[in-house]
């Protein structure tokens, strides 16, 4: 391994652990009460130190959306194969729920965490990961849309819709929000919260084709 290499690879492993810290303090601190300084004091190294590698604490958060969109899209990456759009719907609809779950600190920090995104502002036409995300289930939908579901309806404020009740499912349960319910009921929740928006899809369409 060369000089060059090496100082590479360490460069990255710093920078990754100080996202790592990053993540874990805003779960535990919440946003608004870590610092760089507090960040810095977790890796151990000096607050100008995290200052080489981003430019404030808004450029880390955005930084760790990127990480979790990067990542909710190897969940969907493998519906694409899904021949009908219909069904390739409802397997998206599993599988973000299933990516949320599996990954709750990451899901808390792109959807429930109250924290300014002014780095998404900055560079919105950067924002590749989050794009792709939306955008593979409006493409979803609008396919569906063309064969004749979902009849009479706007793609993308379907689209939203649709994701806003997955997200709704995803939250109460991260938050745990369900304690209203039953043991009994609380038991395999997001699979069943999944299959009644299957069912709710299927008596939506049932004059669609297929």
């Amino acid at each position: 391994m060369t000089i060059a290499t090496r100082k590479e690879r360490q460069k990255e492993e710093l920078r990754a652990k100080i996202l790592e810290s990053a993540r874990t303090l805003f779960i535990e601190k919440g946003y608004h009460e870590t610092s760089i300084r507090n960040i810095a004091e977790r890796i151990e190294y000096s607050p100008t130190t995290i200052y080489l590698y981003f430019k404030d604490k808004d450029d880390i958060f955005y930084a760790l959306h990127q990480e979790g969109f990067a990542l909710l899209n190897q969940y969907f990456k493998p519906l694409a194969f899904v021949e009908d759009p219909y069904q390739r719907l409802k397997a998206v609809m599993r599988a973000y729920i299933r990516f949320a779950l599996e990954n709750r600190e990451f899901y808390d920090l792109m959807f429930i965490n109250r924290a300014p995104m002014n780095a998404l502002e900055d560079d919105c036409e950067e924002w590749d990961e989050g794009k792709q995300s939306f955008q593979a289930l409006v493409n979803t939908v609008s396919q569906c849309v063309e064969k004749g579901y979902f009849k009479g309806m706007e793609i993308e404020s379907l689209s939203f819709t649709l994701w806003a009740m997955v997200h709704g499912v995803c939250s109460l349960q991260i938050r745990e929000r369900c304690k209203v319910l039953t043991e009994e009921v609380q038991q395999g929740l997001s699979d069943k919260a999944a299959a009644i928006l299957t069912e709710m899809f299927d008596r939506m369409n049932a004059n669609a084709p297929g």
